[in-house]
C-alpha cells in the first residue's frame, strides 16, 4: 500500500503526543495552520476525524478511537523509517573519503594518479581539502591525510609512506642554452627558491645541496617564491633551476617537462611523506582501501629504482 500522507502522520503523531496543533508546529517547524492543514487532509482521505477540537487557550487536543488504535503502529512505522533513512546516510559517509593534502602535492601528484584509484574504487567518494593548513582531523572530520614532515602529529597515526631525494631540475630548452657540467656552474645561473618551506623543520633549501656538492662561501643568489607550484612552474617554462622533491616532479620527468641535473649525485630529505589517520579509523574500509592504493604505487617505485 502506498503511503500519500506521510507529512500528515507526522503531524498526527506530533500532535498526538504533544496534545497541540502549536506545539507540533513547533517541532515540526511549520505553522500551526499548516498542522491543522495536514491532519484534516488525512481526515478527509479516511472520511473520519482524528481529533476532537476544543476550543481555549489551554484546550488540549483530544484524539479519536481509531488514532488512539493507529498510534503504535503509526510511531513504529515513523521509526523504521528514520532508521533507514540514517543507514541510508551512514552508508553515503562510508563512502564519502575526506583528504587532505597540500595544494602542491594535490596538483603534482595525486590528480595525474587520481583516475586509477576511481577506476579501481568507483563506490568511493573522495574529498580532497587541498591546504597547508595543520587541520584538526577531529572537529573537522578528516578521514586521511598526505602530509610532508617527521611523522609526529600530535593524537594521530603517521605511517612513512614514502621517503625522498631532492635534487636540481631545469627545463630540457634551458639546458640546451648553458654549459652545465659540474654543481659549481650553478653559482652563475637563475636559481629558483621555495620559501613556503621552513628550513628550520628540517626542509632542505639551495644552500643544503650546495654544501654536499659543491662547498663554496659564495652568496646563493636567485629569485624567491613562496609557492611551491610555482616554483617548478618556473623551472618547465625555462627561467631558471628549481630544487625540486622527487615526488612532485615524476610527472614532469617523465612526461619531458624538466630534465634531472646531476641524477649520480644524492641528497635524501630528512622528511617524509607520511599516511595520516585518526587512531579509531584504522579498520574503515574506506582508509584501508585508499591506504592500500597507496602503497602499492610505493612498492611499484621502489621495484623501478
Amino acid at each position: 500500500m502506498k503511503t500519500p500522507f506521510l507529512n500528515a502522520l507526522q503531524a498526527v503523531e506530533a500532535s498526538y503526543r504533544l496534545q497541540s496543533f502549536s506545539a507540533a508546529a513547533e517541532e515540526l517547524n511549520v505553522t500551526p495552520a499548516a498542522v491543522g492543514q495536514l491532519v484534516k487532509s488525512l481526515e478527509d482521505w479516511l472520511d473520519k476525524p482524528l481529533f476532537i477540537r476544543k476550543t481555549g487557550g489551554k484546550a488540549r487536543l483530544q484524539a479519536t478511537d481509531i488514532t488512539e488504535q493507529a498510534l503504535p503502529h503509526l510511531r513504529l512505522g515513523l521509526e523504521q523509517l528514520a532508521l533507514g533513512l540514517q543507514k541510508m546516510k551512514d552508508h553515503q559517509a562510508n563512502k564519502r573519503l575526506n583528504l587532505t593534502l597540500s595544494p602542491t602535492f594535490a596538483s603534482k601528484w595525486l590528480l595525474p594518479h587520481l583516475a586509477d584509484f576511481q577506476q579501481q574504487h568507483p563506490d568511493i567518494e573522495l574529498f580532497l581539502n587541498a591546504t597547508t593548513r595543520s587541520l584538526d582531523y577531529f572537529s573537522e572530520n578528516i578521514d586521511i591525510g598526505i602530509r610532508y614532515g617527521n611523522g609526529q602529529w600530535a593524537g594521530l597515526i603517521a605511517e612513512k609512506w614514502q621517503e625522498e631525494q631532492v635534487f636540481p631540475v631545469c627545463s630540457p630548452a634551458f639546458l640546451a642554452r648553458q654549459a652545465i657540467h659540474h654543481p659549481s656552474d650553478l653559482y652563475h645561473l637563475p636559481l629558483i627558491h621555495d620559501l613556503s618551506l621552513d628550513s628550520k623543520q628540517g626542509y632542505l633549501g639551495w644552500a643544503d645541496w650546495f654544501a654536499v656538492h659543491s662547498p663554496t662561501n659564495t652568496a646563493i643568489q636567485g629569485i624567491r617564491i613562496n609557492d611551491s607550484a610555482a616554483v617548478l612552474q618556473m623551472a618547465s617554462n625555462g627561467q631558471g633551476i628549481a630544487l625540486a622533491r622527487e615526488l612532485l616532479v615524476t610527472d614532469d620527468l617523465h612526461n619531458g617537462r624538466l630534465v634531472r641535473l646531476f641524477p649520480e649525485r644524492k641528497l635524501k630529505s630528512p622528511l617524509a611523506y607520511y599516511i595520516v589517520h585518526r587512531p579509531e579509523s584504522c579498520q574503515l574500509d574506506k582508509i584501508c582501501r585508499f591506504k592500500q592504493w597507496l602503497m602499492r604505487y610505493a612498492k611499484e617505485k621502489e621495484g623501478s629504482d
